[in-house]
């Protein structure tokens, strides 16, 4: 395989692309913890050297498998938001159909899935670089909870949490501001949300549910459901999300 001869196209793509599709490759094969140019490149059938033409550093590499696994999963969502949104759906069946989204991109790259919500990969820091990409799943939760709160389709919670105010200046930036009373802990109870949403896919992803339950799909959305009670959100578990 020529990388310096390569012509962009579906079944010729750029050499870094290429590259890339070889690491995803190796992360199913032997997980993240074991990703190395020399496996790459073997995979590739090249030398190291050119591998490394493009990406010096094995964590260069996987900076940028994250990268794309984080806007893949992320486009996923925004993409089934966007049709949902279209079709005039509420607020709730935006947030099944996008979370359904991502459910299903996690079981078709389940490699990619584990490098970024997985165990951490030793010896390895996620950049800077890597934060606006991480922070679009959230910004597509956000942004239903949000139009969720300006169309009143939010109920007011039952009780608020007593406490000290936890929240760092850019996660109220990501939603737009602090909402006022009796939604002022909105944000808070968004990213348990988000936070239950992932565990709940590593539970499914990492079959910890198929022993438990009957029909893991219907789970899911139940367990959306669940969740999003905590928001003062309906979700209709088995409902057509695009259906409004």
């Amino acid at each position: 395989m020529d990388l310096s001869s390569a012509i962009p196209t579906d079944e010729n793509p750029t050499p870094r692309a290429a590259v890339k599709a070889g690491a995803r490759r190796q992360l199913v094969k032997v997980g993240a913890a074991g990703l190395s140019l020399e496996g790459v490149a073997k995979d590739l059938g090249l030398g190291t050297a050119e591998v490394e033409a493009l990406f010096p550093h094995r964590d260069d590499l996987l900076t940028a498998l994250v990268i794309d696994a984080y806007d893949a999963s992320a486009s996923a969502m925004e993409q089934a938001d966007l049709a949902a949104a279209k079709a005039g759906a509420p607020a709730g069946a935006r947030l099944l159909a996008v979370t359904r989204a991502l459910r299903q991109w996690s079981f078709d790259n389940s490699g990619e899935f584990t490098l970024i919500y997985g165990s951490p990969v030793p010896d390895y820091h996620a950049p800077q670089d890597t934060v606006p990409s991480a922070s679009r799943t959230p910004a597509v939760l956000a942004g239903i909870v949000r139009s969720a709160l300006e169309g009143g389709e939010l109920a007011p919670p039952r009780r608020a949490v007593p406490g000290p105010p936890l929240l760092l200046p850019a996660a109220v930036e990501l939603f737009g501001g602090a909402p006022e009373a009796p939604f002022s802990d909105i944000i808070e109870r968004g990213i348990v949300l988000w936070s239950n949403l992932i565990g709940l896919l590593v539970f499914q992803v990492f079959s910890r549910t198929h022993d438990s339950v009957r029909d893991e799909a219907a789970f899911f959305d139940y367990a959306v459901a669940v969740a999003a009670e905590s928001i003062g959100l309906a979700v209709f578990p088995g409902e057509d999300s695009v259906s409004g």
